[in-house]
């Protein structure tokens, strides 16, 4: 497929992104924007990335000049009538993408791809506002466009396969990783990251956990960039609403029912970073999501002698390692006299039957070492808040950081991770996309340092399964059971990437 010229309708922030893009690969690009102030910013935004670059050793100020010269703007789409390929990038409503196909499919060529730039929106239903519905994919683009690799090529049931396949050579023309998909909700990147963020907002609403102890377990525990409540507001909590209203829509279940404190939120304008409050509150002075606040406080001192019961296995052994380095007394017998009755916990066995047997449950807390640096602090129905407050302590004493959740399977950091990387196996399971594939998108579309599936291979297919077994008795949710691509793994001691 030969592109020598593409139309790119709308220069908001993505669509000067994607101008940019196909600019910087010396192909020449028509910019069709009716509103002249869009205009205007569009093309301020390009120019400002442009800038960025040669200051950061990325273009010299010839080749910016040569980008320059490569992008032409317009008002009218019958500027559109000789490219070879057309992408819109309007806002994420259907009606205005229609009508969008509709002119470019009049004044382009039939044998111009047109593309569209939806983040969740049917290709199908977009394509059938064509005559030629058979060119029409999807070629969504991941903010900000020049930067980040990852690029979705969605086909339809309507899609020429060749030319499909043609978007995705030009998409590694551009220098991007493309990821092949079937036109459905979401495709990889939404379809797996806002069932996440809408879990933890959920955590959050009911008082499962507090905010900053919800980010902490993502980013310290589970290795994120950024924890799922401060990734929300900076999406845009409006935009996560919308995205999981369509999610709901095509797919139904529990993981898309957007949680009613983030459909409160953004009725309410409170939509995020954008709005200088959401989740958090990005006032000046206001605490936030980058403060990198634990939750820990100041507390009172760590405890100097502590009875340690629970498994004998490694994650006892591992915390009673720990106090000693500490210069911590530790006894395993529960009728002595101590600060607090630490519990060895694991996210798949309650802590209260074990706080209860020690006689007492009211100084009996679990600890869960759920990553390097990190701890879970478990507070049972028993536990008295002086205990919580004095396990808190322990943990800053032995090194760590501390997160504070209940007695429930999978407690913080596995009640966020367990059933994420349960919608990955599930749309491996219904061969949507390649394990690979959900790896790329994750990484190279949201900035996951490795992918679900990478993680998940880590952990182990059999613990995963466990943790999601766990959860699944324990709640009885039919999005928490396991799927059975992830028990046949398990079974056969497989991981999903060796």
């Amino acid at each position: 497929m030969e592109i020598h010229e593409v139309a790119v309708v709308g220069l908001g922030t993505m669509g000067a992104g994607i101008a940019e893009v196909f600019a910087r690969a010396g192909i020449g690009v028509v910019a069709i924007e009716v509103d002249q102030d869009a205009l205007s910013r569009g093309l301020s935004t390009l120019e400002g990335s442009l800038t960025r670059s040669v200051s950061r050793g990325r273009l010299t100020e010839a080749e910016q000049e040569q980008v320059r010269g490569r992008i032409r703007t317009a008002s009218g789409f019958s500027e559109a009538a000789a490219v070879d390929l057309a992408i819109e990038a309007v806002p994420e409503r259907l009606e205005i993408k229609r009508q969008i196909f509709a002119e470019l499919d009049r004044v382009c060529s039939p044998d111009a791809v047109l593309a569209t730039n939806t983040s969740s929106l049917s290709v199908t239903a977009i394509a059938a506002a064509t005559r030629h519905p058979g060119r029409v994919v999807g070629m969504h683009f991941f903010n900000p466009a020049p930067v980040m690799r990852l690029v979705e090529v969605v086909s339809t049931v309507l899609s020429d396969a060749a030319l499909v396949a043609s978007v995705a050579d030009l998409a590694r023309q551009l220098g991007k990783t493309p990821v092949q998909v079937a036109d459905r909700a979401g495709f990889v990147a939404n379809a797996l990251l806002l069932p996440y963020l809408n879990h933890a907002v959920r955590l959050f609403e009911t008082g499962y956990a507090s905010r900053e102890d919800i980010d902490l377990a993502a980013t310290a525990g589970i290795g994120l960039p950024m924890g799922p409540l401060a990734l929300a507001d900076l999406i845009g909590l409006d935009t996560c609403l919308s995205i999981l209203d369509v999610l709901r829509a095509e797919l139904g279940g529990a993981r898309h029912d957007a949680a009613p404190l983030l459909r409160r939120l953004a009725v309410a304008g409170r939509t995020g970073r954008k709005a200088g409050r959401g989740i958090y509150d990005y006032s000046a002075g206001a605490m936030h999501a980058s403060s990198g606040q634990d939750g820990n406080g100041t507390g009172p001192a760590g405890p100097s002698t502590v009875t340690l019961i629970g498994p004998g296995g490694a994650a006892g052994a591992e915390l009673a390692s720990a106090m000693a380095a500490a210069g911590i007394n530790v006894t395993r017998n529960p009728a002595h006299a101590t600060d607090i009755v630490v519990i060895a916990a694991s996210p798949t066995d309650p802590v209260l039957p074990a706080a209860v047997a020690s006689g007492r449950a009211g100084q009996a807390v679990g600890v869960h070492l759920a990553a390097a640096g990190l701890a879970e602090v478990v507070r049972t129905a028993a536990t008295q808040d002086s205990a919580a407050s004095t396990a808190a302590a322990l943990a800053v004493r032995l090194g760590l950081r501390a997160v504070h959740c209940p007695d429930r399977p999978g407690f913080l950091v596995g009640a966020l991770l367990f059933p994420h990387l349960a919608d990955a196996v599930a749309m491996v399971q219904d061969c949507y996309a390649t394990a690979a594939d959900v790896d790329a998108a994750m990484t190279l579309g949201c900035g996951y340092p490795q992918g679900p599936f990478a993680l998940l291979d880590k952990i182990g297919p059999q613990a995963v399964l466990d943790g999601l077994s766990a959860m699944h008795a324990g709640y009885g949710e039919p999005a928490f059971a396991p799927p059975p691509l992830l028990a046949e793994h398990a079974a056969a001691g497989l991981g999903f990437l060796g």
